[in-house]
């Protein structure tokens, strides 16, 4: 999947809005003002911050040896950094993408939920 493609599909998700709030570099997508997903676009290979349940992301990281790694510069255990170019298929990284998102909503108030669903 190229940086593109991944962008396209965060943007498309329910509440969801794009920003750089760290520096120009760095690609955020929160949904309800919650980050999902930072992106570094200037990092080569392309890779991309997701939030991973801590069981599922040890198991990631074990499967996918180098492609799945620790989230760099965020919380190791419930952050994996997944380089999406490399030789992930894309239905995995859209499944990961999507397990970030539902963690990230689930972890929302009812009321911010409710905003959520109204949208």
């Amino acid at each position: 999947m190229n940086i593109e493609d991944f962008r396209n599909y965060c943007i498309a998700k329910k509440g969801v809005t794009e920003s750089f709030p760290f520096d120009e570099h760095t690609l955020v997508f929160k949904v309800m003002n919650k980050m999902f997903a930072v992106c570094g676009l200037e990092r080569t290979p392309t890779q991309v911050n997701l939030k991973c349940d801590p069981e599922r992301a040890i198991t990631l990281r074990e499967a996918y040896d180098g492609l799945i790694i620790p989230g760099w510069h965020m919380n190791k255990h419930h952050w994996n950094t997944v380089f999406i170019e490399d030789a992930l298929p894309p239905k995995l990284v859209i499944e990961l993408i999507d397990h970030s998102y539902d963690l990230i909503v689930q972890s929302l108030t009812k009321k911010v939920q409710a905003q959520l669903e109204a949208l």
